[in-house]
C-alpha cells in the first residue's frame, strides 16, 4: 500500500515492520505496508499457525468483552489496541450496552489515525496516542479522565500486549500499576504467546523481526505468565489456551487442537 495515501500520518516509518500493521494484515485489513506484509509472510513460513492464532485471539477478545458486560462492567481501557478492524471493543460493547465507554491506547500513529476516523462522532469512545509503558500519561490523560470513572469497575484489555514488554521493563510492575487505581470487581482480559511450545520456531521468528528492525516478542511459560498477575485472581477456567477459554461456537476453536493452545488467555479479577 503506497505511503503517499492520505491515511498515512506524517512521520510514519513505512520501511520498518510494525506489530499493529502485521496484525491488521493477518486479520485481512488494509492498513499495512509492503514491509509489514512481507515480514508477516516470512513469519508465517516459520510459524504456519500464526494467522489462525491471531484470529483465535480476536475471537477471545469478543468473548471477554461480552463476559465483562455480563459482570456489570460498562467502561473499558484497551491497552495496545492496534488498528481498528471488525470486532472492536466499542462495537461489541455498545451493540449490547449503548452507554458503554471505551478508551483505546496505542503508540502506532497509523493505528491512532484510523481509530480517530472510526470513532469520529462517537462521544463515548476516545483514542490516546501513548506508549502503554507511560502509565501516568495514560491514566492522567484527558481522554481517560473524561470517560473512565475509577470509582466503578473497569474492563482492562491487554490483548497480545505483555509479550512485547521485556523483563527489563518489568511487565509485572506494569500490570500492577494499571490495576492499583481500579475499583474492586474490575477485570483484566489478556493474551500472551507462550514458550511452552515451538520454542525453536519462536526463536527463528524473533531473529527475523530483529533483522527487519521490528519489535521482538518475549514468549513466556505458563508459570511466568501467572507471575505477571500478582495478587489478581483468575476467573474460571483460569490460564488456558486461547481457544479453550469459554468457546461459544466453532469459530472460536481451530481445527487443529494444538493451535488452540499456542496463545495463553485469561480473565483476572481485582477483589
Amino acid at each position: 500500500m503506497a505511503a503517499t495515501r492520505d491515511w498515512v500520518p506524517a512521520g510514519v516509518d513505512t520501511s520498518s515492520p510494525n506489530v499493529a500493521r502485521i496484525y491488521d494484515y493477518w486479520l485481512g485489513g488494509n492498513h499495512n505496508f509492503e514491509t509489514d506484509r512481507s515480514t508477516a509472510d516470512r513469519l508465517e513460513q516459520t510459524l504456519p499457525w500464526i494467522r489462525q492464532s491471531v484470529r483465535l485471539n480476536r475471537a477471545f477478545l469478543g468473548r471477554a468483552v461480552r463476559y465483562m458486560l455480563a459482570q456489570g462492567i460498562r467502561q473499558f481501557l484497551d491497552l495496545g489496541a492496534g488498528i481498528p478492524t471488525v470486532g472492536n471493543v466499542h462495537e461489541i460493547a455498545q451493540r449490547e450496552v449503548p452507554e458503554a465507554r471505551v478508551v483505546y491506547v496505542d503508540k502506532d500513529a497509523v493505528a491512532i489515525a484510523h481509530s480517530e476516523l472510526l470513532l469520529a462522532g462517537n462521544d463515548r469512545t476516545a483514542v490516546l496516542h501513548t506508549d502503554v509503558r507511560d502509565v501516568a500519561g495514560v491514566l492522567n490523560s484527558s481522554e481517560v479522565r473524561r470517560l473512565i470513572d475509577f470509582s466503578e469497575p473497569v474492563g482492562l484489555l491487554c490483548m497480545l500486549l505483555l509479550h512485547w514488554i521485556p523483563d527489563g521493563d518489568d511487565p509485572a510492575g506494569l500490570v500492577r500499576a494499571y490495576q492499583e487505581p481500579l475499583a474492586p470487581g474490575s477485570l483484566m482480559a489478556f493474551t500472551h504467546i507462550n514458550s511452552d511450545a515451538h520454542q525453536e520456531s519462536f526463536a527463528v521468528a524473533s531473529d527475523q523481526m530483529a533483522r527487519r528492525r521490528g519489535d521482538v516478542p518475549y514468549p513466556r511459560s505458563h508459570d511466568q505468565v501467572l507471575g505477571l498477575l500478582g495478587n489478581l485472581a483468575l476467573d474460571e477456567p483460569g490460564l488456558v489456551g486461547c481457544g479453550s477459554w469459554r468457546p461459544a461456537g466453532p469459530t472460536d476453536i481451530a481445527e487443529d487442537p494444538s493451535w488452540n493452545e499456542l496463545i495463553y488467555a485469561g480473565v483476572a479479577r481485582k477483589s
